[in-house]
């Protein structure tokens, strides 16, 4: 039961939003009473937290076994992109930054672990990219991944980027491309053109 109130709970933030969705929208979307809810989670904080590290296991599963497949790097970072989508259904809902606001230590506690995770791929990505010629090779690898990691935070900023003017999916794919145009040697763009092609 546990798993089936995380993933109910998951489904329903991030339509929803963190702050909207209530104990009581759970347990009726189960089916079950709000007591059952509160035998395996005290509180909603706590409900909130499981939910979202669970979510954060997923991806990063998911991102570890794309970075497996050693790809071509450019391939590998839009995979990548793609996969995060799914699992996160374009956040209609605002729900980092709601999580940002009303659940500010889970958010932090999340964003480390992001980081992680990201800083590792990034930098395996970058790497490989230089050594099949595709990026190059005057890259400062340390100062990109920090600065990819920081342009993907910013870009779920809705002050900055409102849903009514980019959709998260578009956002991306923005970045995306700046990013590679930055990086890529005239091989490497070859490969992106190719990919945003096939894309579009």
């Amino acid at each position: 039961m546990r798993e089936q109130i995380i993933q109910k709970s998951a489904e329903l933030f991030l339509t929803l939003g963190f702050k909207s969705v209530t104990m009581d929208d759970i347990a009726s979307e189960l089916g079950i009473s709000k007591k059952t809810i509160y035998v395996h989670f005290e509180n909603k904080t706590k409900l909130v937290e499981a939910t979202t590290l669970e979510m954060f296991e997923l991806i990063s599963h998911g991102i570890e076994g794309i970075c497996q497949l050693k790809k071509n790097p450019i391939e590998e970072i839009y995979d990548i992109k793609k996969l995060v989508m799914e699992h996160l259904k374009d956040e209609k809902s605002s729900p980092h930054y709601q999580l940002q606001k009303y659940y500010p230590k889970i958010f932090n506690s999340l964003k480390s672990k992001q980081y992680c995770i990201m800083q590792d791929c990034v930098t395996d990505n970058l790497n490989r990219g230089i050594d099949l010629g595709l990026y190059r090779e005057d890259l400062e690898i340390e100062f990109i991944s920090k600065i990819y990691f920081s342009c993907m935070m910013a870009l779920k900023d809705k002050e900055l980027f409102p849903l009514h003017n980019f959709s998260m999916q578009s956002l991306m794919n923005y970045y995306l491309e700046y990013h590679l145009r930055g990086i890529c040697t005239p091989k490497g763009l070859v490969n992106l053109s190719k990919i945003i092609t096939n894309q579009s």
